[in-house]
């Protein structure tokens, strides 16, 4: 019996699919994926198969880097490059 503990109190990790992201991202399959590729966006997670999903707070963490930058807040801006 393992009765390692585990001292760190974590947030627990929610994954998303697709159809959400770009529903909370605004963007298309294709710019999505383009994207996370060029690390201008949170890269997706392999779930087993062919499933992948993304972590949604590093995706909300984009969308406020995005709007901290459209607005000139340089405290946000360079959130962006922390979620890749």
């Amino acid at each position: 019996m393992n009765t390692a503990r585990n001292d760190h109190h974590e947030e627990p990790v929610e994954f998303i699919r697709l159809p959400e992201v770009k529903k909370l991202v605004g963007l298309g399959t294709t710019k999505i994926y383009t994207m996370a590729a060029e690390g201008l966006f949170p890269k997706q997670v392999p779930l087993g198969g062919r499933s992948v999903g993304w972590i949604k707070s590093e995706v909300l963490q984009w969308n406020h880097a995005q709007i901290a930058a459209a607005r000139g807040t340089p405290d946000q801006a360079s959130a962006s490059s922390a979620s890749k």
